[in-house]
């Protein structure tokens, strides 16, 4: 079998399942500050990991499974050897939350949807007014 269809064919049978875990790229442990925008009003958590299609949170709220969330990732300049913090806006759609009521927050696993990269200090709106 082509790997191209057998990527399409195992893409079909998992839609729609519960994809709490089932992950499709490598994760890496990277703690970074970031916070919630929006509706969602979540002031701000801690990444656990990463991969190129999802990201694990800790928020001191809780957000709905299935529900839509933005955030914005911050990567401290000086870890990347840039002058200024780079803000990562993500788009996700939350695909679990693990509610820990001993810490008073949430793991919240989330699939990325869309993301910008925004640099030198500006807002996601100033990036795409120029």
């Amino acid at each position: 079998i082509h790997p191209g269809k057998l990527l399409w064919s195992v893409r079909n049978f998992f839609s729609g399942a519960n994809v709490a875990d089932i992950r499709t790229s490598r994760r890496f442990p990277v703690q970074l500050p970031l916070k919630v925008l929006g509706e969602q009003g979540t002031p701000v958590g801690l990444t656990e990991n990463m991969s190129s299609a999802g990201v694990y949170l800790w928020l001191d709220g809780v957000l709905e499974v299935d529900s839509s969330v933005d955030f914005e990732i911050t990567i401290p300049g000086d870890t990347i050897g840039a002058d200024h913090d780079v803000h990562l806006q993500c788009q996700g759609r939350v695909i679990r939350c693990d509610r820990d009521p001993q810490q008073g927050r949430s793991g919240v696993a989330c699939v990325i949807e869309q993301y910008e990269i925004v640099r030198g200090g500006q807002t996601a709106g100033e990036a795409e007014d120029k």
